[in-house]
């Protein structure tokens, strides 16, 4: 079959692809469209692409435009995003008892990054309980927030459409044009959005882990945390220990660039101001979801954001942009070089030489496409700002779904390009080069040559 000569890259991209094609017909009929609403093809394409990108940005309000069953499509393209058809497809065939082959497992294994071997249907297994279990129990939460204001059904539906967007860190809310700017002091709502963006991007090859490792902490006698937490992998302990250490100082230089701002920080208490500096900090690791208006933000704040941006979230979960152990592994090399160390360590580990291969061409590939993404919307987009333009992009590519309010403003080329950022953002500029390259015939190698750098 066609299906079973796909390299696994091909069978990746593919697969985006082909939801994004089914999902983009059905939100175009007009059973799915509040009544008088007036779109074309192109609008339901690019809201699509974002929802199966997981990305939040849009030429549409969601909640204006679309009514309750195309807000339900909206929730199964999400979900599809942030889980991943291949990942979806497995699961159901292991519960139908359907053996897959090794072909199989190994595309379901480079879909959310398992390079450690783990058994999969117990991985399965746990991230489908996982995710379930978070969006259920915040979708709860914030029941109470929104049935008050909308009723039984619109409250309970809105707040499970919000939980699934933010665990999927997709960012679209169906809220209406206001959107959450006006809950930007809501604690509850806050901390539980950024809660379920955290867990959505950290990776579910970490949860696997903590999970296993919280069990056998309670079934252990001595129940001591730092001799349980030992046994996580390096990889978790650096997605972990980088994540806690981004979101703490992103937390702080929001703050410190804003407080005194008065289109933003400055008319809030300072508890206030600490709460959206780290909503802004968590929605930037490729969530999306905004309760600040960014044209007001100081330019210095904004670059900070697309710093953030671009980093995005660990391998394997909803998060997009080059990945924050990409980065760890950056400054590890960085460390090295300073100190005449001819390995990468950390916390007693040696990072493999591999690793080191991987991170410089995930860089280069994604800065390639960054570049010539700003540089076709420069030359296209000549009426609108060159930064504002720059915040797109590295939205898109990251697949964070935050907007200077430019978006709508892009002519039909221009959200063509900013699509295909989102595609090549969710799916990986690498995988999408693998998945057009034809295979090496042959590994020849040649004398070894010394080249000075810098």
């Amino acid at each position: 079959m066609f299906i079973e000569k796909l390299t696994t890259p091909q069978r990746l991209t593919l697969s985006f692809a082909l939801v994004v094609v089914v999902g983009s017909i059905l939100l175009s009929l007009p059973i799915m469209h509040q009544s008088g609403v007036q779109t074309v093809y192109l609008d339901h394409l690019f809201t699509t692409v974002s929802m199966v990108c997981v990305t939040g940005l849009t030429v549409l309000t969601v909640g204006d435009v679309y009514n309750t069953y195309g807000q339900i499509i909206c929730i199964i393209l999400m979900q599809i995003g942030g889980l991943g058809l291949i990942t979806m497809l497995s699961a159901s065939a292991l519960y139908l008892k359907k053996k897959l082959t090794l072909k199989e497992q190994y595309t379901l294994q480079a879909s959310f990054s398992n390079e450690h071997n783990l058994e999969l249907k117990p991985l399965l297994k746990s991230i489908y309980l996982f995710t379930f279990s978070l969006e259920a129990i915040a979708a709860f939460i914030l029941t109470f927030i929104f049935v008050p204001r909308y009723g039984w059904f619109k409250g309970i539906f809105n707040s499970v459409f919000i939980a699934v967007s933010a665990f999927c860190n997709a960012g679209f809310d169906n809220l209406g044009s206001i959107s959450l700017q006006g809950e930007v002091t809501n604690v509850v709502l806050n901390l539980t959005i950024a809660s379920l963006i955290i867990a959505g991007g950290v990776g579910f090859i970490v949860w696997f882990e903590v999970t296993n490792i919280v069990k056998e902490y309670f079934k252990s006698s001595t129940k001591v945390f730092r001799i349980a937490f030992k046994k996580l992998s390096t990889h978790a302990r650096l997605v972990l220990l980088s994540t806690g250490i981004l979101l703490t100082l992103g937390t702080f230089l929001t703050w410190l660039t804003e407080y005194g701002n008065t289109n933003t920080l400055a008319k809030y208490s300072l508890p206030q101001q600490l709460l959206i500096s780290f909503f802004q900090t968590v929605s930037m690791r490729t969530a999306g979801f905004s309760t600040l208006d960014y044209t007001l933000t100081r330019p210095i704040t904004n670059l900070l954001y697309i710093i953030q941006m671009v980093i995005g979230g660990a391998p394997g979960g909803t998060a997009g942009g080059f990945k924050i152990t990409t980065a760890a592994i950056l400054v590890l090399l960085f460390k090295a070089e300073l100190n005449g160390q001819r390995e990468i360590q950390f916390r007693r580990r040696t990072i493999r030489n591999e690793v080191i291969k991987q991170t410089i061409v995930v860089l280069t590939f994604f800065f390639t496409a960054f570049m010539l993404g700003w540089a076709l919307l420069l030359t296209t987009q000549t009426h609108l700002d060159p930064f504002s333009l720059l915040f797109e992009v590295a939205s898109a590519l990251a697949t964070v779904g935050v907007t200077m309010n430019l978006t709508s403003e892009l002519d039909t080329f221009g959200r063509i390009i900013i699509m295909c950022l989102m595609f090549m953002g969710r799916v990986g500029p690498a995988t999408i080069l693998l998945s057009i390259m034809s295979k090496p015939k042959r590994n020849i190698h040649y004398a070894n040559a010394d080249i000075y750098i810098g």
